[in-house]
């Protein structure tokens, strides 16, 4: 009675500190995510580097490089979404006086029409205000994001050995999700590259600037493809709030049709399910659903873990049939 009592206490510790462990990490766990991510993509790089400088050299140096990129990244956010948030919520502020002004009967705009106006104004007023009051948590998530980082390069055998086991389908089962994430950096990577220079195709076709202004839009459309929070669809809401304050209206709602369709986030949902499905050998309606699915229930990082949950979903399903089989035969 008393070893049943001892199990049952010890299983009750257990249980709260796994607990209180998924409490402490789920705040930061998109940060956690994009730093496995990172590291990953970066671990070619990391492994030919240890041989000459050591692992702890060669993790602080990629750190390095990469909080350098994050330093340069949040200097463009912050002169680029300023303004832009700014602008969005002045246009917001006038197309509710301009509704106001129209000329519908009394009794109509005081009904449902100008409740469901005004809520929608309002609306969008809250999210750029919450969106610009979220800058200090934006801060925070990626110094940790960055913490991890350089945790994962540090501790890469480690891990490594971790996720190595003596059972042959355990392994093949983590092989399958290995294979996958390599796919999705890979069309990560080529479907980033043709985002910028669609971009300054979409920017000199529009009449938004000049040739080297819109090279360096497409830089960085590459660049804040990269960036978890925000995407590429960025650079073509910039160029698009700019034509429409110089007065070309058809010609911001162009390059807006124009970037959602060809830059993003259509492309995401269209092109990339195709790379990745064509580099992991993998059902690209599956890597679709993945993708979706992925990003309705956990946000940007679902469009990385939904595809990987479901191929090794399949690998698993694949490994039950083959011992259900042996097993009856």
């Amino acid at each position: 009675m008393r070893l049943d009592l001892n199990k049952i206490v010890l299983g009750v510790i257990v249980i709260t500190i796994v607990y209180l462990a998924i409490l402490t990490v789920l705040p930061f766990f998109s940060s956690l995510f994009f730093a496995f991510v990172t590291a990953y993509a970066l671990e070619p790089v990391h492994k030919k580097l240890s041989k000459r400088v050591g692992t702890k050299n060669s993790a602080l140096f990629l750190t390095l490089a990469v909080i350098i990129t994050a330093s340069v990244f949040s200097m463009i956010l912050i002169y680029t979404l300023t303004p832009v948030v700014k602008q969005a919520y002045m246009y917001l502020s006038d197309i509710e006086s301009w509704i106001k002004g129209l000329p519908i009967p009394q009794g109509l705009l005081e009904g449902s029409v100008e409740s469901m106006i005004t809520q929608a104004i309002e609306k969008g007023k809250e999210y750029l205000i919450n969106l610009t009051f979220s800058v200090p948590r934006y801060v925070l998530q990626t110094i940790v994001y960055l913490a991890f980082v350089y945790f994962f390069l540090l501790k890469r055998d480690a891990i490594v050995d971790l996720l190595t086991f003596e059972d042959e389908r355990l392994m093949k089962i983590i092989a399958r999700g290995n294979l996958t994430l390599q796919a999705l950096i890979r069309a990560w990577l080529l479907l980033n590259i043709a985002k910028g220079v669609l971009m300054t195709v979409g920017f000199l076709i529009f009449r938004v600037s000049n040739v080297p202004t819109a090279i360096l839009a497409g830089l960085l459309t590459i660049l804040f493809s990269f960036v978890p929070l925000f995407e590429g669809w960025m650079i073509w809401v910039v160029g698009s709030f700019y034509l429409l304050r110089e007065g070309h209206l058809l010609l911001a709602l162009g390059l807006a049709v124009y970037g959602f369709t060809l830059v993003s986030p259509l492309p995401d949902f269209t092109i990339r399910p195709k790379l990745v499905a064509r580099e992991a050998n993998f059902d690209e309606t599956i890597v679709l659903i993945g993708m979706i699915g992925g990003t309705w229930g956990l946000g940007l990082k679902g469009l990385i873990i939904g595809p990987i949950v479901l191929n090794v979903a399949l690998e698993m399903l694949k490994e039950w049939k083959k011992i259900t089989s042996s097993q009856q035969s």
